[in-house]
């Protein structure tokens, strides 16, 4: 069981990210290089690494969902292809308004973006088309759709519909309630940008700024560099990471083929391969072609550490969303009435308290709080305690 964050998946047409999305979830979604392949958001379970702990305790987990491979945890997350990513989006062409609808239910985003430079902007083939342009795209498609919420509550502000002692950051937070943001986020970020609390002293770029800052808060971006097989795309990832433009992203190198051709492989019973290792074992009968490609994954790897599919998805949930793993133990140790051990192990928000845990396992459990349990060193802790990543703890509760 795990508290269910989104990670929503974007990206222009024919960048490999249907195949990205494939790669993480192995579900069969169709894969085509033209546009609006993938209409509807199709939403899939990827997983997350974590460290199990019930080895420091001398045992063997048990996992209720995901799924156990050594001592790793494969821990379940939402996966959802955004479709629609076209120029315009915000003012609604093509599929912009269901595009942003879909992307406004997602945690954080991975923007799948092809490297080698052999895209343009509306997903056709080129040659020497510069990858930042798409990554600008997107951001800037973002900030166009932040700024035209932004303004609707600048609008209402200024028109007096709101009552006279509302402060400019209660209106917006009401206004962009449904990017996930409040009161105090959005009064942080008008003295980030340092524009002052009188909205009718911010001219354009005022705005646009703010409305940028609210967007990096609210919708944090990993950039998954797609393609890195290809020489071009080295030498455009060399660029754009030593670029101080792009400074504000984490770009993971990646190559979603070469996951989703292990991964197969692995279905197959060909080779051994284990989602985000740094190498594989060919075990079955392979041909020469079939060789020669597997070769060229593993010098891929040796190079890079990993295909890159794993990391990005970890790296958009544990770096870049901030979000803890935790276990839950029992009052008999580790296991439950059933006999399972650890069998469930939580994806909670960072920051959050032992209390906090508590309600993300059930509301009764939350209400009835005592006081929590460290499983590791047997100290109690209160309400307040803030989770540290891999704990395990138990709550004491009256219910």
């Amino acid at each position: 069981m795990s508290t269910s964050h989104r990670i929503g998946l974007v990206g222009k047409p024919s960048v490999g990210k249907s195949s990205f999305f494939n790669a993480a979830t192995m579900n069969d979604v169709p894969e085509g290089a033209y546009p609006f392949t993938t209409i509807d958001p199709s939403v899939g379970e990827a997983y997350v690494r974590v460290e199990d702990a019930a080895p420091e305790f001398d045992e063997t987990s048990t996992p209720s969902v995901g799924y156990l491979d050594g001592d790793t945890r494969f821990v379940p997350t939402k996966l959802v292809d955004v479709a629609g990513l076209i120029p315009g989006a915000h003012e609604g062409k093509g599929l912009g308004n269901q595009f942003l609808t879909d992307l406004n239910e997602t945690d954080v985003l991975i923007h799948v973006v092809d490297f080698s430079g052999e895209t343009d902007l509306e997903g056709e083939s080129t040659e020497g088309h510069d990858p930042r342009r798409d990554i600008d795209f997107l951001e800037e498609e973002l900030d166009q759709w932040y700024l035209g919420v932004l303004e609707k509550g600048i609008n209402r502000y200024e028109s007096g519909y709101t009552t006279e002692d509302d402060a400019i950051e209660e209106e917006l937070a009401e206004q962009m309630s449904a990017f996930k943001t409040n009161e105090d986020e959005i009064k942080r970020l008008i003295r980030r940008v340092d524009v002052g609390f009188e909205p009718e002293e911010w001219d354009d770029d005022d705005k646009l700024e703010l409305a940028r800052e609210i967007r990096k808060e609210t919708k944090p971006m990993v950039i998954a560099a797609n393609k890195m097989d290809k020489p071009q795309s080295q030498a455009n990832y060399e660029e754009i990471t030593s670029d101080p433009e792009y400074e504000h992203l984490t770009i993971v190198p990646c190559s979603a083929h070469a996951e989703r051709a292990l991964k197969s492989a692995d279905k197959a019973g060909v080779v051994d391969y284990r989602p985000g290792d740094g190498d594989f074992e060919i075990t079955g009968d392979v041909s020469g072609e079939q060789e020669e490609g597997l070769e060229q994954i593993r010098e891929f790897l040796a190079e890079f550490g990993s295909t890159g599919v794993q990391p990005a998805l970890e790296t958009a949930l544990f770096d870049v969303l901030g979000v803890v793993s935790v276990f839950p133990g029992g009052a008999n140790g580790l296991g439950n009435e059933r006999g399972e051990v650890l069998p469930d192990c939580y994806l909670i928000p960072e920051g959050s308290t032992a209390e906090d845990f508590a309600y993300s396992l059930h509301s009764d459990i939350g209400d009835g709080f005592l006081h929590a349990i460290d499983c590791r060193s047997n100290r109690q802790l209160g309400k307040d305690y803030e989770v540290e990543p891999r704990d395990v703890i138990e709550i004491i509760t009256t219910n």
